[in-house]
């Protein structure tokens, strides 16, 4: 017998069946790396894959693992509460040219460059599409150079829900998002530095994303990049002569939490982002950014953000420039800010900051009464006059 047949034979050892919702679902369980890389390379729609505890070895790459509507291929761990480790390698896991794919509670760690690389293969026209990401652990990457935690290039549909990332590359990002389309990111956990990278990145022509319900514990120098530099060849869709072009479009940012970061959040080259209901504790410079650093023929300056309810609390020693830093060759007379609430914790007369336009309805210097913000902390008490901004009164 071949070692093809008697892979065959073994992996027939392992496959299961499940009902739900009338249609039966291949399960495969794996419990070591030879299991899990065969098993990935002849999935098909509607196959289940879980791992059993333990270490896998890291360095897969795989092409083409493609599922159907309400067919996904999912990757799993066998038991969630004790869940697999993929260590090591230059990427733990990279899909290329993946669709209707889903990985759930996965421990992804030590890679040397990116721990988790989902693409389209280069092939711009047709994108990665209907990817979710449930509940991964990604650490421990790099540690230095432009290293990602999760890498996601030419993606489109997609949900990142619940997944914890921390220690990426000192020049790299958390999740960074290339010329990516229609996707949520929701309910994650990025932890750091206050100036190793970035946090959440959305560039290269990235459009229609939501950053919902997210945590930021000193997530790099900017915890949230909307926007950034990108090498022309690399924007998805590519670029076309005669039109206006921007580093991101139609981003939004709402209901996070973020501590500490030199910036929380950046705007960089976008045109149109909605930044509402956040809570910003203590950013070691500022608050906002509003930069431009893609200067090509037919880029757009840096415009159109729409800045509103947030709560913001800084300390004086902790901040620059009126806590917006504004750069050269962008439009932050085209930006809106409206019922943000300002507070500077040890000199509260300093608290209104240095806005671009004037802002509509805006509080400054009164105490918002957060809970425990030292032990991080930062819902406000029942007493709060702030109860109706910041992360804890997004609209449901």
């Amino acid at each position: 017998m071949n070692e093809v047949m008697l892979l065959s034979a073994l992996l027939g050892l392992l496959l299961g069946f499940q009902k739900g919702q009338g249609i039966e679902q291949r399960i495969v369980k794996v419990s070591n790396s030879a299991e899990l890389r065969f098993a990935i390379l002849r999935a098909k729609p509607g196959e289940k894959i879980l791992l059993s505890p333990g270490e896998y070895e890291g360095g897969l790459f795989f092409q083409n693992v493609k599922g159907e509507p309400n067919k996904p291929i999912t990757i799993a761990a066998l038991d969630p509460a004790n869940p697999p480790v993929i260590k090591g390698g230059g990427e733990c896991l990279h899909f290329s040219e993946a669709a209707y794919l889903e990985l759930h509670n996965l421990v992804l760690v030590g890679a040397r460059y990116n721990g988790l690389n989902i693409d389209d293969g280069g092939t711009f026209e047709t994108p990665a599409r209907n990817i979710k990401l449930v509940g991964l652990l990604v650490r421990d990457i790099g540690p230095q150079g432009n290293c990602d935690g999760i890498k996601l290039s030419g993606v489109t549909d997609f949900r990142v829900e619940r997944c914890t990332v921390e220690r990426w590359g000192d020049g790299g990002q958390g999740i960074d998002m290339v010329g990516c389309h229609n996707g949520v990111i929701e309910n994650c956990v990025l932890r750091f530095e206050d100036d190793k990278g970035f946090g959440i990145q959305a560039k290269g022509g990235s459009s229609n994303i939501v950053i919902r319900r997210c945590r930021f514990e000193r997530a790099g120098a900017r915890a949230v990049q909307i926007g950034g530099s990108t090498g022309l060849q690399f924007f998805r869709p590519p670029l076309k002569k005669g039109e206006a072009h921007a580093e991101a479009k139609n981003i939004s940012v709402e209901g996070c939490t973020f501590i500490g970061s030199t910036a929380a959040i950046a705007f960089v080259g976008v045109d149109g982002a909605v930044v509402r209901f956040n809570t910003i504790y203590r950013p070691k410079r500022w608050a906002f950014r509003i930069l431009q650093e893609t200067r090509a023929e037919g880029f757009v300056p840096c415009r159109n953000g729409v800045v509103t309810d947030n709560l913001i609390v800084f300390r004086s020693d902790e901040w620059f420039e009126g806590g917006i830093n504004i750069g050269p060759e962008t439009a932050p007379q085209t930006f809106v800010f409206a019922r943000n609430w300002w507070y500077c914790t040890d000199k509260p007369e300093l608290s209104k900051p240095s806005l671009p336009v004037p802002e509509k309805e805006g509080v400054y210097g009164i105490d918002p009464k957060l809970v425990s913000p030292e032990e991080g902390h930062l819902k406000v008490a029942p007493d709060s006059p702030a109860r109706k901004v910041g992360a804890h009164a997004l609209p449901k």
